[in-house]
């Protein structure tokens, strides 16, 4: 498939809502994890930039869950 059908058909689905399904932010975040982990590191430097992506990935979640909770919290309040 050419780069210009590509975007067009993602363009297209994007344009008509068709993307029903997404992914939630928490799935996206342990699908980044798991890429990590199975990843090998050549050099110590790149196992701590692995780490230091592991961690920043642990507190994307965290921030993810506590918007998620003031989210709720807040449609609670206009109920």
């Amino acid at each position: 498939m050419k780069t210009r059908d590509l975007l067009d058909k993602i363009t297209r689905k994007f344009l008509l809502n068709e993307e029903k399904d997404a992914p939630s932010i928490n799935e996206h975040v342990e699908n980044l994890n798991e890429f990590l982990n199975k990843m090998q590191p050549r050099s110590m430097n790149e196992s701590k930039k692995f780490d230091t992506a592991r961690k920043h990935l642990q507190e994307i979640k965290k921030l993810s869950r506590q918007l998620e909770e003031q989210i709720q919290l807040l449609e609670e309040g206009e109920k």
